[in-house]
């Protein structure tokens, strides 16, 4: 149902992973927040390459805008009513347009971002050929968004892509810097094993994000394993995406091949379980007390 966004999602999310690790599952538009929201998660996350793949049909190198993420993270938080943490890319600029974007999104109702220290255009964070930018560069960077922040609460994490590009005590300088500049969370990309993100643990005293992406640098991990470790957050970025798209493809050949979707019926959502999906009823419900 449509409702204004939480109050202090920040808070809420810091007192979450107090209690363990949260797992975020990715969504990429309010639809997917909806379903991960419904299936029980109590914290989201909105995927960069998500809101960009999705929304443009291009790939995730800083082609989608402040704007177009922030319309989607607005969609998203009026429809679930739990922490989000969004994905910032790389600020959308410098120190000042890191500042319009933490303004920005903060008011969309998000319980925080995460901004990393790759050069724009930047590249997945499991892909090579990364370029990274200077760790004053992005202590600058750190510092705007803090700054910027209304409420104390909302986070700015620091993601860093050094483990490809300066090796994993690359990936503990930079964290320690990004964290001695204020930041409230470092998420550490690209890390090749369990050891190496418990290496980071034991080497950094702040609150960490582990990406459990798929077919990437990082092997199966489960969100056990991640909180055994003291992890406090775990984002699965593109998994609902993926699922989605391989229906998506087998579904639209088949009926491009079949020229009838009658052999589908049983794989879809009925119109009455999608109804109650978005909450249909209270809808018309809300609408006919109002009338009277």
């Amino acid at each position: 149902m449509l409702q204004p966004p939480p109050r202090s999602p920040g808070a809420q999310l810091r007192e979450r992973f107090r209690k363990g690790i949260v797992i975020l599952p990715g969504v990429f538009n309010a639809i997917s927040a909806v379903s991960a929201h419904k299936a029980g998660a109590d914290g989201l996350y909105l995927s960069g390459a998500g809101i960009t793949n999705a929304n443009l049909g291009a790939p995730d190198i800083a082609l989608a805008t402040l704007t177009e993420f922030t319309q989607v993270a607005s969609a998203v938080t009026a429809v679930a009513p739990v922490p989000v943490i969004s994905d910032a890319d790389t600020g959308f600029g410098e120190s000042l347009n890191v500042m319009r974007t933490v303004i920005e999104m903060e008011r969309t109702g998000l319980a925080g971002i995460h901004i990393e220290d790759q050069v724009s255009p930047k590249r997945c964070g499991h892909l090579d050929g990364k370029t990274l930018i200077e760790s004053n560069a992005m202590v600058a960077k750190i510092r705007a968004a803090v700054d910027s922040k209304r409420d104390p609460s909302f986070m700015v994490i620091a993601r860093t892509d050094a483990r490809s590009v300066e090796g994993l005590a690359g990936v503990i300088e930079r964290a320690k810097l990004y964290r001695d500049a204020g930041a409230d969370g470092i998420f550490p990309e690209g890390l090749t094993n369990l050891a190496e993100f418990d290496h980071v643990r034991k080497a950094v005293d702040i609150p960490l994000l582990a990406n459990m992406t798929e077919f990437g640098k990082t092997p199966v991990i489960s969100a056990r394993e991640f909180g055994e470790i003291g992890y406090e957050m775990v984002i699965f970025p593109m998994t609902g995406f993926r699922l989605m798209l391989k229906a998506l493809d087998d579904g639209y050949s088949e009926l491009l091949g079949a020229g009838t979707q009658a052999g589908m019926l049983d794989r879809m959502r009925t119109r009455e379980e999608l109804y109650e999906l978005i909450d249909y009823p209270a809808y018309e419900a809300r609408d006919e007390n109002w009338a009277r």
